[in-house]
């Protein structure tokens, strides 16, 4: 059976399926994505790097951030990722990290609370302000990145 749902009445729509990622498949996809794009926010990272993140994203993902004006589809979102790489914005070390705080999980949604953080050299992580992002999901893959910040 098909679903209709409006995250953003006018300005995102998408028609999803009965949920195929369970709860846990939900969560290992977040934690996927936060670690490909903590490695395309690291100094010397590629294009390369760049298209393994999108690569793991559904073919239709929209990636929505209304503070910024942002609302791209994957060509688009990969474009800005590349003007940022060119432009020298990416310069993380290896102890910076985002991590999932909390998470509410929900049919082909699940609402995330994550932050950026340190690695500390005792190995404690430590959070920076919290932020929260929606991602839905569709055929076991993130199709939808709508920061909520």
């Amino acid at each position: 059976m098909k679903k209709m749902l409006w995250l953003v009445p006018g300005l995102f729509s998408a028609q999803l399926w009965a949920s195929d990622c369970d709860n846990r498949c939900q969560l290992a996809e977040v934690s996927r994505y936060f670690k490909a794009l903590d490695q395309v926010s690291r100094a010397g990272s590629t294009a390369a790097d760049i298209d393994r993140l999108l690569e793991q994203l559904a073919p239709d993902v929209q990636y929505i951030h209304s503070n910024y004006q942002a609302h791209f589809d994957k060509a688009s979102w990969r474009s800005a990722f590349l003007r940022n790489l060119k432009r020298g914005a990416y310069t993380n070390g290896p102890s910076q990290q985002q991590r999932v705080l909390r998470s509410i999980p929900g049919t082909n949604f699940m609402a995330v609370e994550y932050a950026h953080g340190v690695l500390k050299p005792d190995g404690s992580w430590q959070a920076e302000q919290p932020l929260l992002v929606l991602f839905g999901f569709h055929q076991g893959k993130i199709s939808l990145v709508q920061e909520l910040w």
